[in-house]
């Protein structure tokens, strides 16, 4: 299982995620059930005190043994929550462009990235796609760009209500999946967070139920549109309104490997959540 904290435009927001490398030790990138991992984004947030105090928090711990922690910063920031984390601790940017330079403004490249010892990047999430039109395409571009770039990427995916609504879950998330897969090849330094838009800070959330039913339907769509290796080894996390007292009911669904977590992730009760299968 692995974790990944976001901090939002409007609050703090956890990514919690599974990947394969624990704190200190690293694991084959492949082995989904090998250990947690933690990832940090803080979104349009933060500032150079409160940074501090994160990577301050995140360094005491405690945490399990077995999980990775990446920290998400702004692109301001991210040398200084590098600089002031361990090396046990990973850092991830919350977007980056899909080619290497160029006359491109304001944009970020996977090489600069990597100039910074950044190692991970967070591509698609609902807010890049909803507010900045992002498309489907475009987002398995950035992804195939940051990978070849030798960046591990956390791909997003997910209905809106009206979608889900509709009855289209399983259509939009299978769309926005099937986007990536028509290019990416090499699914090793990849992990798909299913975040349903309609449970990002709204404090409702998917019963641990509903949110097992679309994490199976995508590892059966891996299956069988992929490989069964690779839908055996993808971590698919859970994003939505993931607190310390529902953490571990999630925790324990088979296809669920992690979570992206809202607004608990500013409380001491995300040390709860990163613990969640301890």
């Amino acid at each position: 299982m692995s974790y990944v904290r976001e901090y939002r435009a409007s609050k703090g927001h956890l990514e919690v995620e599974n990947f394969s490398t624990s704190v200190g030790t690293v694991v084959p990138v492949g082995s989904k059930s090998a250990v947690v991992s933690s990832i940090t984004q803080l979104s349009l947030n933060g500032d150079k005190a409160s940074i501090t105090e994160l990577c301050k928090v995140l360094t005491t711990g405690p945490l399990n043994a077995d999980t990775e922690v990446v920290v998400g910063c702004p692109a301001p920031y991210l040398s200084l929550a590098r600089s002031q984390l361990p090396d046990t601790v990973g850092v991830a940017a919350q977007n980056c462009y899909k080619v290497a330079k160029g006359a491109f403004t304001g944009e970020i490249s996977p090489a600069m990235l990597k100039d910074l010892n950044i190692g991970w990047v967070i591509l698609g999430h609902s807010e890049r796609r909803a507010i900045f039109g992002e498309s489907d395409e475009l987002i398995a571009d950035k992804i195939v760009h940051a990978l070849a770039e030798g960046l591990k990427v956390i791909a997003c995916i997910g209905e809106t209500l009206q979608e889900r609504e509709a009855g289209q879950t399983e259509a939009v998330c299978f769309r926005q999946t099937k986007a990536i897969a028509d290019k990416v090849k090499d699914w090793s330094n990849v992990v798909i967070a299913y975040e349903p838009v309609w449970a990002i800070g709204t404090g409702k959330t998917a019963t641990p139920e509903q949110a097992q039913e679309v994490h199976a339907a995508l590892r059966k769509w891996f299956t069988e549109n992929v490989s069964a290796d690779v839908s055996a080894a993808i971590r698919i996390q859970y994003g939505g309104s993931v607190t310390a007292a529902n953490c571990r009911e999630l925790a324990a669904k088979p296809d669920i490997d992690g979570f992206l977590v809202g607004g608990a992730s500013l409380k001491p009760e995300f040390i709860q959540i990163v613990n969640a299968r301890a």
